[in-house]
């Protein structure tokens, strides 16, 4: 019978060597980034089976007579996570988790989410409360007398997001980039730095391939290495970098062969086709050209022409781009770096019906506000995570004020409160010229691409 099991072990072995010799590069990457842990653990299975305890009422009542897996559920639906599609494993696809059960956070996070009823990994993961998660951790560690993590203790100095499914994901790149040299060494004395906490909204990874530079004003390059600078925590020094550098390859390859998610219910064809005239004459110059004669430049649009939210625009310092261009990132300068982007990059539509909300902020929930920029709600919520098929964007309540009744800082979170600094809702005001039929015909020929 031994004799029998060893066999059958070496035969699942092979199977899975072989299957691993087999994977095409993107496919490696997607492994990468959901096994392999290139961050320190966040927490522990057992801290997150006990964050249904930190709840408001009556949530916290339900979650007491759930079963473990109700639970579960409850806990990923409350933080904005998700499974693996086709994975039966039960897995978060935002987080690695080890044989010993701990969770190390992955750029699925912010990279990877659920939207009307799809698992969508490359969709930004506009469901993603990381600074209501961190808070629950920290407390709950702190009950089980357990280790306090990285994420425990800074976001304590600088807040991770203010709005459910968004995060200060720029300042997180500053800070990291500024305590290391060039070649990635860690600083000893760091210089002092003036951060701008603003929340971002992630970008769409299935727009990556059309891209030739990255971030919204397009100031990084396009390469493997520019994709590794959120690994920079202390943990991780730069013989680290060099050791990941070729799986980071196949990460990229990974992000490259991605495409968006195709618009599932029935589209009006011939108001669609109306509306791609109309786009063409007015939009493409920004946003490029679809179907069979596709193309995109990646123009920028300066500030004081788009309009939109300029606290992203003016939070990036020239000192920490040309950091950035001196660094191990760039090559030491061999790859470009936009040292004084004007304003921001028109990003490719495709997908966008999937990609809710919009503007590099997050502030507008659907596209019929996008195309009618004087009726933007001032504070928007969301109702469920279906889509809202008339207006194709997020199902959202509209609200003159956050609430009274909100008086927790998660319950705050829920709400978009566009009156919020680097949130406001305004710019790209181009929409207003078109008349009511012209907007619902580009509106219908959006579900297209």
């Amino acid at each position: 019978m031994k004799t029998l099991f060893r066999l059958a072990a070496m035969l699942l072995a092979s199977l899975s060597v072989s299957t691993i010799l087999a994977e095409t590069a993107a496919q490696r990457g997607y492994r990468l980034l959901t096994e392999k842990a290139y961050l320190p653990p966040d927490f522990d299975q057992d801290v997150f089976d006990q964050l249904w305890r930190r709840w408001d009422e009556p949530l916290r009542s339900e979650a007491a007579k759930a079963t473990p897996e109700q639970r579960r559920k409850m806990a990923f639906d409350q933080y904005g996570l998700t499974t693996r599609p086709g994975d039966i494993s039960g897995k978060p696809l935002q987080y690695v988790v080890d044989d010993q059960g701990n969770w190390s956070m992955n750029c699925f996070a912010c990279h990877g989410g659920s939207f009307d009823g799809q698992i969508i990994p490359g969709r930004p993961n506009t469901n993603f409360d990381l600074q209501t998660l961190t808070e629950d951790v920290r407390i709950t560690k702190v009950r089980l007398t357990k280790q306090l993590g990285r994420l425990d203790k800074g976001s304590l100095v600088i807040p991770l997001s203010t709005a459910r499914g968004t995060t200060n994901a720029v300042v997180f790149g500053v800070v990291l980039l500024a305590y290391r040299d060039a070649e990635l060494n860690v600083l000893k004395n760091p210089p002092r730095i003036k951060l701008v906490h603003h929340d971002m909204d992630a970008p769409a990874w299935w727009s990556f391939h059309r891209r030739k530079m990255l971030y919204v004003d397009g100031h990084a390059p396009k390469t493997h290495r520019a994709l590794m600078q959120f690994l920079l925590v202390r943990a991780n020094g730069p013989e680290k970098f060099r050791e990941w550098e070729a799986e980071f390859k196949d990460v990229y390859a990974y992000l490259d062969s991605l495409r968006p998610p195709k618009y599932p219910y029935k589209i009006d064809r011939k108001l669609a086709d109306a509306g791609e005239s109309i786009f063409d004459e007015h939009c493409s110059k920004c946003h490029g050209h679809y179907g069979e004669n596709a193309r995109y430049r990646q123009p920028m649009i300066p500030i004081d022409v788009i309009g939109t939210d300029s606290v992203r625009h003016k939070a990036l310092s020239l000192a920490h781009l040309e950091h950035l261009r001196a660094s191990w990132f760039t090559r030491h300068g061999k790859d470009k770096v936009l040292l004084k982007p004007t304003g921001y990059s028109a990003p490719p539509l495709d997908g966008v019906w999937a990609s809710a909300p919009y503007l590099h902020n997050g502030s507008v929930p659907t596209l019929w506000h996008l195309l009618h920029p004087k009726k933007r709600p001032v504070v928007w919520v969301r109702r469920d995570n279906s889509l809202d098929r008339k207006r194709v964007g997020l199902n959202v309540a509209e609200l003159t004020e956050v609430p009274k009744s909100a008086r927790s800082l998660r319950a705050q979170r829920q709400h978009f409160d566009t009156r919020a600094f680097g949130k406001r809702a305004t710019g790209h005001d181009f929409p207003g010229k078109l008349s009511e039929d012209q907007r619902r015909s580009v509106l219908e020929y959006l579900k297209t691409l």
